[in-house]
């Protein structure tokens, strides 16, 4: 389920920026933003058509459900204002936004629902270069606390891994114990999705702002298999010293 088309936290590392060439848009991704605003009457009449009642809704695949326009809109909201009618199906969102809290309560009615939050990097800097309309990592963290204290079950998706940035021990030991303090028992992790344009974005950022780590980039985009060799036994060793359960998707 995505209520919008586009996405403007402008992460770098977007795989969904392919959708550009199916929007007529001109603008480079995370440029424009189309509001789907017909999305919950659709919603209801396609789910009052369904004689299978129990399934399984995504929430937020190729945009961000709760992106800052929607603290204008309120599709999100009225969708799972809809969706709390129909108990029988489950509700799985996936976020970089804090404004989720905004509909705890309606969380709350749903008969199963559970959030995750992507977290690239604890590091602030990097965050705000690489997915800079993005809530800030520790205000998604935050907002993962509440959820948590009100019943509502929560994962993390630390995705993708940005080689010589995200990727290190310090950076992974510091963001694992913070979630394995949290009690974040599900943590999944993936590596960077190399699509010509992401490199080049990615590229660009590294060449500005972290020079020192762009080999570490190249080297990945030349050898993803040694890389992901390397990155999987050093989560081994680290989940083993913060006691957490983190695995590659």
């Amino acid at each position: 389920m995505n209520p919008y088309a586009g996405c403007t936290h402008r992460c770098a590392y977007c795989y969904a920026s392919f959708m550009c060439r199916f929007t007529g848009h001109q603008e480079s991704w995370g440029q424009f933003l189309d509001v789907k605003v017909n999305f919950p009457a659709m919603l209801e009449k396609q789910l009052s058509g369904r004689s299978r009642r129990e399934g399984r809704l995504i929430v937020g695949t190729v945009t961000d459900a709760y992106q800052p326009a929607e603290a204008h809109y309120g599709i999100t909201r009225s969708c799972l204002e809809i969706l709390s009618h129909h108990p029988a199906l489950e509700v799985h969102i996936l976020t970089k936004s804090a404004l989720v809290v905004r509909d705890l309560a309606i969380l709350r009615q749903l008969r199963a629902c559970e959030v995750g939050f992507t977290v690239t990097t604890l590091e602030q800097k990097t965050a705000q270069l690489i997915e800079p309309g993005a809530s800030l990592p520790r205000q998604r963290l935050v907002a993962a606390r509440q959820l948590m204290q009100a019943g509502i079950p929560v994962w993390v998706f630390i995705a993708p891994l940005l080689p010589g940035l995200s990727d290190t021990e310090e950076s992974l030991v510091n963001l694992l114990s913070t979630l394995n303090d949290m009690g974040i028992k599900e943590i999944l992790l993936d590596s960077l999705n190399p699509y010509p344009a992401v490199v080049q974005r990615l590229r660009n950022i590294y060449r500005q702002y972290f020079s020192s780590a762009l080999p570490y980039l190249e080297d990945y985009l030349r050898h993803p298999d040694v890389y992901q060799d390397i990155v999987i036994d050093r989560l081994q060793q680290i989940n083993e010293q913060t006691g957490c359960q983190a695995h590659f998707i």
